[in-house]
């Protein structure tokens, strides 16, 4: 037992050194694990803002729901968006005008034709011949692209023109 208390006593101010050493790691570690606690409790106070004493488990389930709610109405939107699509091939889209001259003594660009249609290139063309003494507009059905009537040489320009038109 002496002899361990000596040995103790000669080493003695290697084992201070030694345990000064491990005390100072210990407060390095001590500071990082702060550090760390710090910035987890930073992230954790992000995660639960705003509720109110709520658990996590509570909290995950109110997003989840929020989400679940997010998806109806994303799939209602769908819904009402492919519908609309529907509904709108059968509107107007096309348009093309052209004004010309019908008679060699009517002065201006007075007469028109007018070609309207949808995306399947159904619809109709108006025409309105001005002359001096009398004005007359008519209108001829189209259907995809083509007319049950004959047409004159402008009316042939306005429909091209329309039916080549990107929507």
């Amino acid at each position: 037992m002496q002899n361990i208390i000596s040995l103790i006593g000669s080493l003695q101010p290697y084992i201070i050194i030694g345990l000064a050493v491990l005390v100072l790691i210990l407060l390095i570690m001590n500071m990082v694990i702060f550090t760390s606690l710090s910035r987890l409790e930073k992230r954790y106070r992000k995660i639960m803002r705003g509720s109110n004493n709520k658990n996590l488990e509570e909290l995950i389930v109110g997003y989840l729901d929020n989400i679940d709610d997010v998806k109806e109405q994303s799939k209602d939107m769908k819904e009402l968006y492919n519908s609309l699509n529907l509904k709108i091939k059968d509107c107007i889209q096309k348009i093309s005008i052209i004004r010309y001259r019908a008679f060699e003594d009517v002065g201006s660009d007075l007469s028109f034709s007018v070609a309207l249609l949808d995306g399947k290139n159904d619809g109709v063309i108006i025409t309105g011949i001005y002359g001096r003494d009398e004005s007359t507009t008519y209108a001829k059905p189209i259907d995809s692209g083509m007319s049950r009537y004959e047409l004159s040489q402008e009316e042939k320009q306005v429909l091209e023109e329309c039916v080549n038109k990107k929507i």
